[in-house]
């Protein structure tokens, strides 16, 4: 009777409350007794109406930071906050109120001694204690990765490097370095178990030497795909000639589908001015010194490391141009105030007496096919005060470099005479 009882009240003592205000017709017979008096001087009658005593916790944070299952289809929900264990730090039984409660917080009998129910010192240090244990659980600490180890943004996986291939056989992969271009979630519907997703890998590795090749890999998890996808990998290399170990041959033109990419051979400490799959692609080659220009409205990162690999693949040496061409190859440095260097000539010895004139011999366009890489203006600052300023003094001298020309030939003007232009 007196169990029952005590679950349908509850202990309140910051207000005392007199047996005459409790008008609960449940409670009352109880409260006339004279044997329930001395416990029950302090108990209030309470009713759980509200619904965060009827519900779990789990029910109540679904409905804060749910997602229905068509929606979690679509990829929503990616970015809410995980629950939280609101009691993480409490102590059942424990309050701001220091109790002891025998068999809830403390045994029922010490030694021979049956306990009862008292109150203890307040303790002015109970917030920051449990405070300090859920700082202690929920802020985790995120391991720092070092800036020359992240990816391209944030913690994401495009961009690091996942370490050299596992060794096969008697043969390890020293030096050997793989990036990740690329890693997706990918669905196949299926007819008995629906739409399966998976993850799809695509990297490349190379020993930064002009060894190099790429693959795609794909599995149930990541980690399985990234795997499948450097071994497979380390299976498909080719070997890439740089010049001077360092930069391309000669200025190249590749496409793969709608991607179209114009790269350049750059001098030493030119670095690398490109598309982010580009620069990683010749990192792990040994490019050090390139300029390329995607020049499509796709950025396809498998068909651009497709068209890449293919332009490096039809490289010609100097050599070979010559042997083909059946022309010297000559160079001209403004360094070396123009002086002609012959770089190459043909191995037989047969030489052209005339060039091809259905041949541009421009080396800089030789590979390009034709194309033609667009190159827009500078647009000017015209709402610049100094600019301004410039345009109004030259408005008068307009168009008169052409008619000063004119001028001259029809003999209304002296060729000495010296004009602004």
């Amino acid at each position: 009777m007196a169990s029952a009882m005590l679950c349908a009240v509850r202990t309140s003592f910051s207000v005392l409350r007199p047996l005459q205000t409790c008008h609960s017709p449940s409670i009352l017979p109880l409260l006339q007794s004279a044997r329930y008096l001395p416990i029950l001087a302090n108990l209030t009658d309470i009713r759980f109406s509200s619904f965060f005593k009827r519900l779990p916790a789990d029910r109540l944070w679904e409905s804060v930071g749910g997602v229905s299952n068509a929606g979690r289809k679509k990829g929503r929900g990616r970015g809410r906050k995980r629950k939280v264990d609101l009691h993480i730090g409490q102590i059942l039984g424990d309050g701001q109120q220091q109790m002891v409660w025998p068999g809830l917080n403390a045994p029922v009998m010490k030694g021979k001694k049956l306990l009862n129910v008292e109150s203890l010192p307040h303790n002015p240090d109970r917030k920051e204690q449990i405070q300090k244990v859920r700082d202690r659980f929920q802020r985790s600490r995120h391991l720092k990765i070092p800036a020359l180890q992240r990816g391209w943004t944030g913690r994401r996986m495009p961009g690091m490097s996942i370490g050299p291939p596992d060794p096969l056989d008697d043969f390890t992969f020293e030096g050997f370095d793989t990036r990740v271009l690329e890693l997706k979630t990918v669905a196949n519907m299926t007819a008995t178990l629906g739409r399966k997703r998976s993850y799809s890998a695509f990297v490349v590795t190379g020993n930064k030497n002009g060894l190099a090749g790429f693959a795609k890999g794909r599995s149930a998890s990541a980690k399985d795909a990234l795997r499948k996808a450097k071994n497979k990998a380390a299976l498909r290399l080719q070997y890439i000639e740089r010049f001077e170990d360092h930069t391309l041959w000669h200025n190249i033109f590749c496409q793969y589908y709608a991607v179209k990419i114009f790269a350049k051979k750059r001098p030493k400490g030119f670095g690398l001015t490109c598309h982010r799959v580009l620069k990683t692609i010749c990192q792990v080659i040994g490019i050090e010194n390139m300029y390329a220009k995607v020049d499509s409205h796709s950025k396809n990162t498998q068909c651009m490391t497709k068209a890449f690999f293919d332009g490096l693949l039809k490289q010609e040496t100097h050599q070979e141009l010559a042997n083909r061409m059946n022309m010297h190859l000559v160079e001209f440095r403004n360094e070396r105030e123009y002086f002609p260097n012959v770089i190459a000539s043909p191995s037989d010895g047969k030489i052209l007496d005339a060039p091809p004139a259905n041949i541009d011999l421009d080396f800089s366009q030789l590979y390009y096919g034709g194309k033609r890489q667009l190159q827009k203006k500078k647009r000017s600052n015209n709402n610049n005060p100094l600019m301004r300023r410039k345009l109004w003094l030259d408005y008068k001298h307009r168009n008169q470099y052409q008619s000063r020309l004119d001028r001259i030939v029809l003999g209304f003007e002296e060729p000495g005479n010296q004009q602004q232009k």
